[in-house]
């Protein structure tokens, strides 16, 4: 029996283990796949998230003192010599030896500045905290992006690479072959053989710079460490992705950090308004039973109760302080101010941060154009050459030029095509065009 029930909780946690690791890891690693784990997984987020709820805690802990607030208070106490006084002339002592006190004591709050304001302000608490997960999680899907091109930029290089490698393969045998035969000297086979050797090495070295850009895709996305991240992509649609309409105006409410600001602002006005409450009276009502034991002996103390209650209002006027509270007005309202500039300042900085990006991709968008027709010159003009050569009309030297530039141009027109797709991201960014 004891077997049947290891085996049963045995099979229970490798089946929670196997969903908790499928769960962690990406069976279809798209670039939204991968942008989503990120928002999931990433420990900023996370952070952010639990920052939320802290946020909201803390509300409710400062609302809390609105509602009645009951206390109840015990005390005994032993008098080893009773107080003494003069009555009609005579020396008498005053209490008994024992005394207990049992005390239930209510107050509600009426009117405090400090309640009021965490009423009047919690809603605008709660979006702040919720618009820094929002700015997180804009962050971490241009961070998460932009890693995920440099992974693929670099698998395309080691594509490129094989594509190169082959070509060299074929025309080394082909030098190899003449100068076995006696056709030319050795000077085209050693060529070959250092254009070949180079290959191999810019091969190695892009391998081992896919493997950095694997490991920073996996800490933008908070993805188990050495765990399997099969990218899917499509190159067209890649490609078709790389348009963007550039006649699209900034629209600042858009912007996060601009809506960060806003809340700021209504913040630092409820601030404002709370130090101008200071001159308003602090009310509040209570309410209190005291149950008194009084006796002598202390067996007998709690044998007869001599209560009393009672119920009233404070009010708590605050008449002069220092000019205390007009410099905390005068303060609060400096505060408001300052996060106008800050206001404008934002928009200056998104105008020239959009001008810059917008610059950037136009140029980018141009040079990803030209280096495309480059590419399909290049290849043309080294399959041309490459029959020459086999025909005995061309040098192998023309050969080395021709693959040369063919490298060359497959080489710029990948980094183009993920330069201006990385440039998009910014421009979306600065538009405010990502939302999460």
């Amino acid at each position: 029996m004891k077997i049947y029930l290891s085996l049963i909780f045995l099979l229970a946690a490798v089946s929670v283990a196997q969903a908790q690791t499928s769960d962690s890891l990406l069976q279809s690693a798209s670039l939204q796949n991968c942008v989503q784990y990120a928002i999931k997984h990433q420990p900023l987020i996370q952070q952010s998230l639990l920052d939320e709820e802290i946020t909201e805690k803390q509300i409710r802990i400062k609302l809390a003192d609105w509602y009645p607030q009951l206390n109840f208070n015990y005390n005994y106490q032993h008098n080893f010599q009773l107080q003494s006084t003069v009555f009609g002339g005579n020396l008498i002592k005053i209490g008994t030896n024992n005394s207990s006190l049992g005390q239930l004591a209510l107050t509600q709050t009426v009117f405090n500045r400090d309640v009021l304001l965490a009423n009047r302000s919690a809603e605008d608490v709660r979006k702040q905290a919720k618009q820094v997960t929002t700015s997180n999680k804009i962050d971490i899907a241009v961070n998460v992006s932009k890693a995920f091109y440099d992974v693929l930029l670099t698998q395309q290089q080691i594509a490129l690479d094989n594509e190169t490698l082959s070509r060299l393969e074929k025309s080394f045998k082909n030098a190899y072959d003449q100068y076995s035969g006696g056709i030319v000297d050795k000077i085209d086979y050693k060529r070959a053989t250092i254009a070949l050797n180079n290959a191999k090495a810019q091969k190695k070295q892009d391998e081992e710079n896919l493997e950095a850009r694997y490991a920073n895709l996996r800490t933008q996305m908070g993805y188990p460490s050495g765990k399997p991240l099969d990218l899917l992509y499509d190159s067209t649609q890649l490609e078709k992705d790389a348009y963007i309409d550039t006649s699209a105006g900034i629209n600042y409410d858009s912007r996060i950090e601009y809506q960060i600001l806003q809340t700021q602002k209504r913040l630092q006005n409820s601030n404002l308004t709370y130090y101008k409450w200071g001159y308003l009276p602090v009310v509040n009502a209570f309410g209190t039973y005291n149950a008194n034991y009084l006796n002598d002996t202390f067996s007998k103390l709690y044998s007869n109760n001599l209560p009393n209650s009672f119920a009233g209002l404070s009010i708590a006027f605050p008449i002069f302080q220092g000019g205390k509270r007009v410099q905390q007005i005068r303060q609060a309202t400096l505060q408001v101010k300052r996060v106008d500039y800050d206001i404008a300042a934002l928009k200056n900085n998104i105008s020239a941060a959009y001008t810059q990006a917008l610059a950037t991709y136009k140029s980018s968008f141009v040079y990803y154009t030209i280096l495309k027709d480059n590419l399909a010159i290049a290849t043309d003009v080294y399959n041309t050459i490459q029959l020459q050569y086999k025909e005995g009309v061309k040098t192998y030297l023309d050969v080395i030029f021709a693959e040369s530039d063919l490298r060359t141009a497959q080489v710029n027109y990948a980094n183009a095509l993920y330069q201006v797709l990385s440039s998009k991201l910014d421009v979306q960014k600065q538009l405010g065009t990502i939302q999460y």
